[in-house]
């Protein structure tokens, strides 16, 4: 492993935690959260922390794999934008439903969070296959996610 190839590992790995930090800060599983009547076949809270450490890990060797796939520095970048966008609309979503309390307003939000990660997977798969396949389990949550977010939103809305 050269030094060229530890650099993006090392960045890819920072960034996911700080994303999942902060993620951790505004989700308040607290009485409000709990109060909301939730579906049947809801996960148990600690599949989330379980789901979301193997997202971000997956996320980041994608990252990893996208950016050693790609030579030119322009093209590096419309990654990392889009990287981040992704990284700011993930942790909306969470800031609408947890600290706002508007589960209404994150199951809009909820459409721009799983249209990112389908360009994530577009991009990145176009430079690595392997890469884009690692994308593919954040979609499938945040479709999760989102169905869980309007199942919310139906036995328990209209939000103030």
């Amino acid at each position: 492993m050269t030094r060229a190839s530890l650099f993006p590992i090392i960045i890819a790995g920072v960034i996911a935690m700080i994303v999942a930090v902060m993620g951790a800060t505004v989700t308040d599983i607290g009485p409000w959260y709990r109060s909301l009547v939730q579906p049947s076949w809801s996960p148990p809270d600690v599949a989330y922390g379980i789901a979301w450490t193997v997202i971000y890990a997956l996320t980041a060797m994608a990252g990893v794999r996208g950016w050693l796939a790609i030579t030119e520095w322009a093209e590096r970048e419309w990654l990392l934008g889009l990287f981040a966008l992704n990284g700011f609309l993930n942790l909306l979503w969470s800031f609408l439903f947890f600290r706002l309390h508007r589960p209404d307003w994150a199951l809009i939000e909820v459409i721009g969070l799983w249209l990112s990660v389908a360009a994530l997977i577009i991009y990145v798969w176009r430079r690595s296959t392997t890469g884009g396949i690692l994308l593919v389990p954040y979609l499938l949550w945040v479709t999760f996610a989102g169905y869980l977010n309007m199942t919310i939103v139906r036995l328990n809305g209209p939000f103030p």
